[in-house]
């Protein structure tokens, strides 16, 4: 039974004699190795970081549980976030567990609404705001710099601490670092906490490479990749339909240290991608967790050599996440039979065979 990134990786996080060691049940998630997409594709090795296995259904769950725990610590009376959903979802949760009240802003018509009904299912307060995530995001950093409630965006330096917990998981279990990390890009922080997690690790000698650091934008929503900030962000993947990260700067730290990239991936190419990942490898990610898949499939294209190569593509949050888009882009479609055996075989076996 997993022991929550608290208590499993305490000397690495900011824990003291008075942090409460709270847990969910965040971490300990899957990496399975790809069955189908790796050969495809001519990786050595590929494998999938399955964060949707989290308490909430993403790798927020991993942050939050610090954030919230130093939130106790220092007697905050409620926290508070911006959120495209999955940070309401996580910071609900949390706050429900921990009887500390949570307000989460989110913008307009912009939440996917598997995300929205658990943050209302966990009691949240959801206030809504005529605007995108980063107007949001503005009006929760001003609000909590004027009252005694925690900040729990990524902003907050806890988030990340908690975070980087993904890089260890990934390195204990494969007994080192991959070669490349594909990761979905949207406000930057998690590209910034895996880097973070995987210096730490190599600097405790405990692996003996640092991977490549391959982060992937939506093109509606690319600022890092254009060099500047985008009003108003378009994309299908709700959950990176960022236009100016709050970790932008570290996010260009972890590229440029690490020799990757950040470059951005369209709608097309993140709805194929999800759509292969689920119905090649039974791997069903919410739409902005497929940028990583799409990123891979992208950059082989174009020529990169991974045949020797251990590579991990961060599959961030559970595809449940959005229901709506998962019906509405599906590929299948439901077939009525009449209620005997002879109208099944003639559905089935052709479908089988």
């Amino acid at each position: 039974m997993g022991v929550g990134v608290l208590q499993q990786y305490r000397e690495y996080l900011p824990i003291t004699d008075s942090t409460p060691m709270l847990s969910l049940g965040e971490g300990d998630t899957p990496l399975v190795r790809s069955n189908r997409l790796g050969p495809e594709l001519g990786c050595g090795e590929l494998y999938f970081k399955l964060e949707g296995c989290n308490p909430t259904g993403s790798f927020k769950d991993r942050g939050m549980v610090v954030a919230i725990a130093k939130a106790l610590e220092e007697h905050s009376v409620g926290i508070m976030c911006a959120s495209t959903g999955n940070t309401s979802a996580s910071a609900a949760a949390y706050g429900a567990y921990c009887k500390l009240p949570a307000m989460v802003l989110i913008p307009k018509g912009e939440v996917a609404l598997g995300k929205l009904a658990q943050a209302m299912a966990y009691g949240a307060k959801i206030i809504m705001v005529d605007g995108n995530f980063d107007v949001a995001l503005k009006l929760v950093r001003d609000f909590t710099s004027r009252h005694r409630i925690t900040l729990v965006n990524s902003v907050n330096p806890h988030r990340l601490q908690g975070q980087k917990t993904a890089a260890f998981e990934v390195s204990d279990v494969l007994g080192d670092a991959p070669d490349y990390l594909f990761i979905p890009v949207g406000n930057a922080g998690n590209i910034t906490a895996y880097w973070r997690g995987f210096k730490e690790y190599y600097q405790a000698e405990l692996t003996t490479l640092l991977p490549h650091m391959m982060g992937f934008q939506a093109a509606g929503a690319a600022p890092i990749v254009l060099g500047h900030p985008i009003k108003n962000p378009q994309t299908i993947a709700s959950a990176i339909r960022i236009g100016n990260p709050a970790s932008w700067q570290s996010a260009l730290e972890a590229r440029d240290e690490s020799g990757g990239v950040i470059d951005s991936v369209t709608d097309d190419e993140i709805l194929d991608a999800y759509r292969r990942l689920a119905s090649t490898e039974g791997v069903f990610g919410e739409p902005a967790s497929a940028a990583s898949v799409a990123g891979l499939i992208k950059l082989v294209g174009q020529g990169l050599n991974l045949s020797d190569q251990r590579v991990v593509c961060i599959i961030t949050g559970s595809g449940l996440k959005d229901p709506d888009l998962a019906v509405s882009s599906s590929l299948g479609q439901t077939i009525e039979v009449e209620p005997t055996l002879e109208a099944l075989e003639a559905v089935a076996l052709t479908a089988a065979l």
